[in-house]
């Protein structure tokens, strides 16, 4: 093989490495972000299935699922105090 042929195919390599290592970190960040979704809304559907014993619901939604799965507890707490003090959630 030529050298100049040796030389593409490994620049062709390594722009394929760089391409991959760009596209990966931004697509790991979304994927986190649904995940986190994901378990918020199941801790919502737990909250609601035990909250619907004494007459206590908390809206299932994408806005609240992603509250409850990205801030975790303290986002479960914030829904709650919405929904005693003000009754929107």
């Amino acid at each position: 093989m030529d050298f100049g042929v040796v030389l593409a195919y490994v620049a062709g390599i390594i722009v394929v490495l760089v391409l991959v290592k760009v596209f990966t970190k931004p697509l790991r960040v979304v994927m986190r972000l649904v995940l986190n979704a994901v378990l918020g809304a199941l801790a919502l559907l737990l909250a609601n299935w035990i909250g619907g014993m004494f007459g206590f619901h908390i809206a299932f939604n994408v806005y609240t699922a992603f509250i409850v799965g990205t801030l975790g507890i303290p986002g479960f707490v914030l829904l709650v105090i919405l929904k005693l003090l003000f009754g929107i959630v």
